[in-house]
This record gives structure tokens, C-alpha cells and sequence, in this order.
């Protein structure tokens, strides 16, 4: 049995393992909910509140409806939605009906919705009216047979719905004309509401979601996370919230997008197995509705990416309001880095904690994590969960164990993690190897367990022969009291190779030039890490959940050095 030294390092009531596992499902834990507190909130939406018993019988009623349109057990149906009450009760609507629920980025262009749809199959998909068009589109050329659209306005509050239909509805492009043989969400939830729904066995095994990832290849494949993997994974990072929250009571924001396996495997599910209620925000990069929502429902849990963490400490609201972000008691970074001075600054504006955390698509979130009480260590993004096991393993071969300290590629191994990619056996073997997952990440462990992340394998940089970790030299770059966001990644060089270059973003009212920025980065890097290129710019390209999009960045320079 292989060594945990991390366990010692759990926070005081973090069990050291859940074995064993229920065997059950997210619409065995709902229906639970709905029979022991039938009334309780299970989300905020807008200034409404829809309890348990709404979510299941709404659910229910959608099941039923999707039966008499004739889907199917493992069908697929897509769910193309922002975080509202409509993706959450579709949700639970399709795995009542026994089928595979796929969510997909709203933001997604024609082209890229046809390539989702085909790669997952879907026959049906759920809709907001805003991307009703962008479906019809991408019908014509996908298996696309059922179309179902959902009104944002539908579970607004009386007041909010009317001034949505008089101000926003059709300037927003909301207000649609559906076409013949299209369906209206709640239309069918009420012509199936009085019905009397008999449940369908819903196996623990079989898989309730695929979400997309591209993996340590790059292209788009579909993850497939079986319904009892969604169980352990909200069961672990529960265990681990426990230490600070109080059960039922203390709100977690749900402003990460549910097509992201953050907000859809990690932070709804760990909302559901202990009745946290959950604040929904559909949007997550309105920072100004982000904050009128902590305003006014005062969560206890805010997750992000060290980009909102940023772009919060510096909001103009929040520097004449610092009261605002009082009510966090834990905040959950993950996706990228977090730099020291983001945490050390957002603490002293919450009270709170805000913790790292690691994991990928693949693994299903399960999840290393920063104990919350416990010790943290810079640069570190924590310690596994109870039943996650990490190794360092030499990035060439994946076959060695590492010794501490020496930097390799990171596996994982966890009773959750990806069943396959569906109908991919030749991607799902270059990740999935006897139980491991290989993630494509490169880091080291200490003697105590803590995971420290150096860079993406394909990241490293290559300056003549030598090895630089963006990571280090954009912490070096971040501790500069004028830069605000910065991007590290490696350009074509004709002399080198590869050469490093940095992108900032500065403060506003600040300056900086390339010299003054290197001769700051030579107090902490060694010669070959200082950026060879320096460029101001603007903004930084983000993912959908604010992930800095290092590629973008290197796609735009080599354009403008051809031009």
C-alpha cells in the first residue's frame, strides 16, 4: 500500500477515506432532499427561490415529458443554457428519463456547436431563446431531431419577469418565434405536472454526463463521468467544506459555468449532498450582477479563477464597499495558479479563506486541495482529497516514480475518475493506463504530500536547451506593484529557438517599461528565464472560466511578426 503522508495535514473531522461509497445516484440524493425538506431552498435565482420539492416535481414532469417525445435510455440530450433553474431542473429532467445529459458553452459559434452535437450524438437538446437561432443552424447538418426552448425570464421574480418582457426581452434577442415541431420547456413541465411520474431505475453506473475536454491532445472529445462518480466527487469536496460551513444553511455561488466540470461535478454536487443552497449567476464575467448577488444573498462560498479574484480586488465597488465580500468564509481557486499576493489580498478583503485546487475534466474533479485550516504552503495547490492518490512519474516514459522534489508528469488515480472518452479507445488509452490517469501536468510533491504544479508538459519553454516554467516567471512578473494580469509563454526565436515573452496587463494610472519590468525579473530569475519580449497590452484572452489563454497569445504574436 502506498505511502499518504498528506492525511497527516487534513484539517480536524476530514474522514481519511468515505469507503464505502453508496450506491446511488444525484436523483436518489434530490429525492431524499425533497422527502426530509421539502421546502428548503435548494437554489436563489433573481431574487427567487425554488425548493427541493419544485426541483424534483418540475423534474419529474420534464422526464415524463421527454419520454412521450420519445427519448430514450442512454440517449444524449444537450442542454445549451447559462446557470439558471432551467439547466438544473433539465438536468435532473433527463436523468430521470434515463438519459446522458451533455452541456454545452452557450458561446459556442455554429461551427463549433455542429462538431459538439455530432461528436456526442445528441438527438435533443434544451435551449435559451437568445441561441435558438445558433441551434436552428447547426440542426441542418446534426442528428438533431427534438428542439426544446427555455425563456431566462421564466423563473425570474414577478417584478424582474415583467421589467425583462418591457426592457430586455426582444432588444436581447430573447423574445423568438419557434418553429413548427419545436417545444416550450414550460409548456411541457405543466402539461405533464399532474401526472403520476414512476420513477425509472437510474443505475449508479452508467454515465450521467459527458462534458468536453481536449485532454492532452488538444482536440475535443467527450468526457463520460458515470452517476455515481458525480456521488463521491460532491461526497469528498462536502467532507471538505465541512470544516467551515454550516450544513443547509450557508449559500455556495454557483457563478462558474455548469458546461465546466468546476461548477458541474465540483461545486453543484458537493451543494447537493449537504443542502448547501445554491446563489445562481448566469453570467460569471458581469462582475457587476456578481457582486450585487453576494450583496444581496451573502454566500458563505465563492468559487473562481485567480482572474476574478483579481479583477474583484480591483473593482471600483468593492474599493468604496469592502463590506461587500464579508460574507465569504471560503473562496475555491482553481483552474490556473493563484499568486501569493491575489490570496493575501482577497483574504484581508473577506476575512475568509481562499484555498487552491487542482484537478481536470478527466478525473472527474477529483480534487487537491489547500486544507482550509490547516497549513498552506506558497506555490502549493494542496494535498489529494480522502480516496485520491497522486504519483510523479518520469514525463517520458510514465513509468518511474520520482523522487520528492524532482519534477515529472502528475497521475492520478481515484474511484471517480473518466469512465472513457465516448467512442474514442485509442484517446482514452493514452490517458487511462491501469487505473491512472495521466495528466498531461507536470509538478513535483514534498515530504508532506503537497502538490506543487511547475507548467502543462507542452508549456515549457526551450531558450536554448534550458527548461522555463511560465508559472515561475509570471509569479516573479505578478509581485511588480504595477502589473495587474500577466501572460508567459514561448514565441518562435530564430537564435534561441524559443524565446520567453511576457504580456501585461498593467494598473490602471500605472507605467512600466520592458527594462524596468526585466531588471525587477533579474532579483528572482536566472538570465535565461527573463522575458526576451515584453508587450503591454490591454487584456489578456480568457477561457469561458477566465483561464488565460497562453496559445491565443502566441497565435497573435507569430501573426504579427508575419505581417
Amino acid at each position: 500500500m502506498r505511502a499518504k503522508p498528506w492525511i497527516r495535514h487534513y484539517d480536524k473531522g476530514v474522514p481519511h477515506s468515505l469507503h464505502p461509497y453508496p450506491e446511488e445516484t444525484l436523483v436518489d440524493v434530490l429525492r431524499k432532499s425533497a422527502r426530509e425538506q421539502p421546502h428548503h431552498a435548494a437554489m436563489h435565482f433573481k431574487g427567487n427561490s425554488l425548493s427541493y420539492r419544485g426541483l424534483d416535481q418540475q423534474s419529474d414532469a420534464l422526464a415524463l415529458a421527454l419520454l412521450s417525445l420519445g427519448v430514450k435510455d442512454g440517449d444524449r440530450v444537450a442542454l445549451i443554457m447559462p446557470n439558471s433553474p432551467q439547466m438544473i431542473i433539465s438536468e435532473f429532467g433527463v436523468w430521470k428519463a434515463g438519459a446522458i445529459a451533455v452541456p454545452m458553452n452557450p458561446l459556442y459559434t455554429v461551427n463549433e456547436l455542429e462538431h459538439a452535437l455530432n461528436e456526442c450524438g445528441a438527438e435533443s437538446v434544451i435551449v435559451l431563446t437568445s441561441f435558438y437561432e445558433k441551434i436552428k443552424s447547426a440542426q441542418t447538418i446534426s442528428r438533431l431531431k427534438r428542439v426544446i426552448t427555455t425563456n431566462i425570464k421564466e423563473y425570474l421574480s414577478p417584478v424582474k419577469k415583467m421589467l425583462f418582457t418591457l426592457l430586455k426581452e426582444k432588444k436581447d434577442g430573447h423574445r423568438i418565434k419557434r418553429c413548427k415541431g419545436d417545444y416550450q420547456l414550460s409548456a411541457l413541465i405543466a402539461a405533464y405536472a399532474t401526472t403520476n411520474y414512476v420513477p425509472i431505475p437510474v443505475r449508479h453506473d452508467k454515465p450521467a454526463i459527458f462534458l468536453f475536454s481536449g485532454g492532452t491532445t488538444g482536440n475535443p472529445k467527450c468526457v463520460v463521468i458515470t452517476h455515481r462518480g458525480m456521488v463521491m466527487t460532491g461526497m469528498q469536496i462536502a467532507s471538505w467544506f465541512s470544516v467551515i460551513l454550516e450544513q443547509g444553511k450557508d449559500i455556495i455561488l454557483l457563478n462558474m459555468p455548469l458546461f465546466h466540470v468546476y461548477a458541474q461535478v465540483g461545486i453543484m454536487t458537493a451543494a447537493l449532498m449537504k443542502r448547501y443552497p445554491l446563489g445562481l449567476v448566469p453570467n460569471p464575467r458581469d462582475l457587476d450582477d456578481l457582486l450585487h448577488t453576494i450583496k444581496t444573498l451573502k454566500p458563505a462560498v465563492l468559487p473562481g479563477v485567480p482572474t476574478l479574484f483579481t479583477a474583484l480586488i480591483n473593482h471600483p465597488r468593492v474599493k468604496g464597499d469592502t463590506s461587500i465580500l464579508k460574507s465569504l468564509k471560503l473562496s475555491v481557486s482553481g483552474a490556473a495558479p493563484l499568486m501569493l499576493e491575489t490570496k493575501r489580498r482577497f483574504e484581508e478583503l473577506t476575512g475568509g479563506r481562499i484555498i487552491d485546487a487542482y484537478s481536470l475534466t478527466e478525473s472527474a474533479l477529483a480534487s487537491v486541495f489547500t486544507p482550509i485550516l490547516g497549513t498552506y504552503k506558497h506555490g502549493s495547490v494542496g494535498i489529494p482529497l480522502p480516496d485520491v492518490e497522486i504519483r510523479i512519474v518520469d514525463p517520458e516514459t510514465g513509468l518511474n516514480d520520482l523522487s520528492l522534489l524532482e519534477v515529472g508528469e502528475i497521475i492520478m488515480r481515484a474511484p471517480q475518475i473518466m469512465k472513457e472518452y465516448w467512442q474514442n479507445p485509442l484517446e482514452t488509452a493514452l490517458v487511462l493506463r491501469e487505473g491512472w490517469l495521466y495528466t498531461g501536468d507536470l509538478g513535483y510533491v514534498d515530504e508532506d504530500g503537497y502538490l506543487f504544479i511547475v507548467d502543462r508538459k507542452k508549456d515549457v519553454i526551450k531558450p536554448g536547451g534550458f527548461q522555463v516554467w511560465p508559472r515561475d516567471v509570471e509569479e516573479a512578473i505578478a509581485l511588480h506593484p504595477a502589473v495587474c494580469e500577466v501572460g508567459v509563454a514561448g514565441v518562435p526565436d530564430p537564435y534561441q529557438g524559443e524565446a520567453v515573452k511576457a504580456w501585461i496587463v498593467l494598473h490602471p494610472g500605472h507605467q512600466l517599461t520592458s527594462d524596468e519590468l526585466r531588471a525587477h525579473c533579474r532579483k528572482d530569475l536566472a538570465a535565461y528565464k527573463v522575458p526576451k519580449h515584453v508587450e503591454f497590452i490591454e487584456a489578456l484572452p480568457k477561457s469561458t472560466v477566465g483561464k488565460v489563454l497562453r496559445r491565443k497569445l502566441v497565435e497573435a504574436h507569430c501573426k504579427a511578426e508575419k505581417e
